[in-house]
């Protein structure tokens, strides 16, 4: 049966009270106001323009791979800020609130934020980069990029890949709105046992935090599967195995781990439901509960995370790497191998995160020995990527300089893994902030491949690049702003200074606590940088569109289909030829070549059952967080009904005839015959290549059925 809850509970709205809504919070209102202002000024614009309908049928309802990948991306853009945000709060209160004459405001004793509200912050911050930015943002791109890496038009699953989308909305959705109804966890991201049980948190932050968990957990698996049928079943003829781009198995190493490891979390999650709902005792001290157990459920779900947002980032810099080194990728095989060494292992180095709980010396060992080696698969990506760069002509444009400054990242933050690996260094430095500094040194490594991504990829999905200057500034204050946070950070935990502090009682600190905050002032001028890069490559996007590949040097499939994207991606599929299909076309000087008929293709109807559902999941989730009983079954019922519609509805999508599909392309080819210096695209002759590369074997074909040729660089 339901626990008795202490304080008010109404039938109609369960424990919603005006009470919950924090008006005279200093901070929070004028927020609140803000975001009012801001969604109602967005919602005019939206409005005068007359774009809902456009909305609604281009991005809401679409299932086109690449706009779900966009949203996802702003999303997690969205998100990081929101989490750059109150990292920048943490610093704060931490540079101000030092020394027992400190000062405070807005009822702290020191500082400016009192103990509750900052580890409201502190746990808000670590659920929102690690889950709704990094995942969103690495998810986008394996949404835009794998298919068309593949040879794919679409993801194997169209409205399942919407649908993942719109439940890890919810769940932003619900996290943003913990800011302005009700409060959120304080007992970190990951939760502890016992604190996240009912007698000592017995307000709603903890009910946000679990259903936000377990929308994002729930989206996240449902993309694993997508992307995972994909790569199997959806490959161009030719795309062997052996020809996948090292992306592709980045992707398909992450999305094992996501489609193993998720699950665990989502029981872990559900068994605390059962504590703080019916009054069950997996994770109390007493009545046969266990601490521990929550523990071990936690980061078998939490080690292997680590490596599904850290595998796509490494697979990011195996494309950068060789595009602007004008050279094949060093090592292939040895870097398929050493991810999927790194997915395997993943699963068995959980309990570095607790080695001081008394284990012994034996499991401790077993632990650390796994731990480390972890390092072997990633030691051999390292040399593989400087190999790749090794004598190669190398350009340092912007995305190279991020690719390069994420491997210099991992560098720092793997040798510092390796020292938390020993049991006896860990028990040293364990809870202290150099396991928060090595942890955001490997999370660094993704935020640094995402934006060098971004700018890599941008020209392939919109079609024109991003405003190189821009883009190198914004790195240099980036990377200025990660050196005066993090290494001050390393320093602090050396001298004994322990996570989520909210008052800083050594004042010997302050100095290194004064250079961070400086360091998130810059950190500041690197987020005004990326707003004026935006708006620069957006205003001067005509003079810096793009062909086909955009770069010259690059060399997978994607490289070969207009840029932007159509939503067909490829009007014929591809034959794959060789594993870097893009160069060895443009070697054989075949990057022109284009089919000479087409045929009719089936493409998926859009659908706003994903974006319903999205809706319902977070009414549902707000509905449990607040007790409301009847808008939980009403939601629940309403889920359920039209996911039963959905299924016997089905799609029977709609066919792009021939004729349309001709009209598009010859559009699209005037428009880089223009762009690329009127080159003239040369129709490709039903018997293989153009007519001018008869030194070429005739058997082989570039667009139609498999061919015996099998050209591997």
């Amino acid at each position: 049966m339901l626990v008795d809850l202490a304080g008010g509970w109404n039938p109609l709205v369960g424990r919603l009270a005006w009470s919950q809504i924090p008006y005279d919070n200093p901070i929070l209102a004028p927020l609140f106001v803000a975001v009012v202002l801001g969604a109602l000024m967005l919602l005019g614009l939206i409005t005068y323009y007359g774009k809902w309908t456009y909305l609604w049928r281009e991005w809401l309802t679409t299932v086109d791979h690449k706009k779900l990948g966009i949203m996802y991306i702003i999303i997690g853009l969205v998100m990081l800020f929101r989490g750059f945000i109150d990292g920048l709060m943490i610093r704060t209160q931490q540079a101000w609130a030092v020394g027992s004459q400190s000062s405070g405001v807005f009822g702290a004793l020191h500082g400016y934020l009192t103990p509750f509200h900052f580890g409201q912050i502190y746990s808000a911050h670590g659920l929102i980069m690690i889950l709704l930015a990094a995942t969103p943002l690495l998810v986008g791109f394996m949404n835009i990029i794998v298919p068309i890496q593949i040879g794919a038009r679409d993801m194997a699953y169209p409205y399942l890949n919407a649908l993942g989308l719109w439940l890890t909305a919810a769940a932003g959705a619900l996290i943003m709105i913990s800011l302005f109804i009700g409060d959120f966890a304080h007992n970190g991201w990951f939760g502890y046992a016992p604190i996240f049980e009912l007698q000592y948190s017995p307000g709603v932050g903890v009910d946000y935090w679990m259903w936000t968990l377990q929308l994002v957990a729930l989206g996240t698996t449902l993309g694993g599967i997508n992307i995972l049928s994909t790569i199997i079943k959806m490959r161009a003829p030719g795309m062997t195995w052996g020809r996948l781009p090292i992306f592709v198995w980045a992707s398909l190493s992450a999305n094992v781990i996501a489609l193993t490891s998720f699950p665990a979390l989502q029981v872990a999650l559900a068994l605390v439901a059962a504590d703080r709902y019916l009054g069950a005792h997996f994770f109390t001290a007493g009545l046969g509960g266990n601490l521990m157990l929550y523990t071990n459920l936690f980061w078998i779900w939490g080690h292997p995370e680590v490596y599904f947002v850290i595998l796509p980032a490494f697979g990011m810099m195996s494309e950068i790497f060789p595009t602007f080194s004008e050279k094949p990728l060093f090592g292939y095989v040895t870097m398929v191998l050493a991810s999927i060494a790194i997915a395997g292992v993943s699963w068995l180095v959980w309990l570095h995160h607790f080695f001081t709980m008394g284990a012994g010396p034996y499991v401790n060992s077993a632990f650390s020995v796994a731990t480390m080696l972890v390092g072997i698969p990633t030691g051999v990506k390292v040399f593989n990527w400087a190999f790749t760069m090794y004598r190669g002509r190398l350009t340092f444009n912007a995305a190279m300089l991020w690719a390069i400054g994420a491997l210099f990242l991992l560098l720092i933050g793997g040798l510092t893994g390796m020292m938390l690996a020993i049991p006896a260094i860990n028990y040293m430095v364990h809870n202290s902030v150099f396991v928060v500094a090595h942890f955001h040194s490997m999370l660094m490594v993704i935020v640094y491949a995402i934006f060098a991504s971004v700018i890599y990829w941008f020209p392939k999905v919109f079609g024109f690049k991003l405003d190189e200057f821009w883009a190198k500034t914004m790195f240099w204050l980036f990377s200025a702003g990660t050196a005066l946070v993090f290494v001050p950070m390393y320093m602090l935990g050396f001298m004994g200074m322990t996570r989520r502090l909210d008052y800083v009682f050594n004042t010997a600190w302050q100095p290194y606590l004064l250079v961070m905050e400086l360091g998130i002032v810059v950190y500041m001028f690197s987020v005004f940088a990326f707003f004026a890069l935006l708006y620069v490559s957006i205003r001067d996007h005509a003079k810096n569109r793009v062909g086909a590949d955009a770069w010259g040097t690059s060399r997978s499939l994607e490289w070969i289909t207009h840029s932007p994207v159509p939503f067909y991606n490829f009007a014929v599929v591809p034959q794959i030829n060789a594993r870097d299909e893009a160069a060895w076309r443009r070697e054989n000087g075949l990057e022109h070549i284009q089919p000479d008929h087409y045929d009719d293709i089936h493409m998926p109807n859009n659908t706003g059952v994903a974006i319903i559902l999205g809706g319902l999941s977070f009414t549902l989730g707000f509905a449990l967080t607040w007790r409301i009983w009847w808008l939980c079954l009403l939601s629940l019922i309403a889920i359920i009904a039209l996911v039963i519609y959905r299924s016997f509805k089905g799609d029977p999508g709609y066919i792009l005839t021939a004729a349309e599909l001709e009209k598009m392309e010859q559009e699209a080819i005037r428009r880089a015959s223009r762009i690329d210096g009127g080159h003239h695209l040369r129709p490709v002759r039903g018997d293989g290549w153009a007519q001018e590369r008869a030194d070429l074997p005739a058997a082989g074909t570039l667009y139609g059925l498999s061919s015996p040729m099998d050209h591997h660089k």
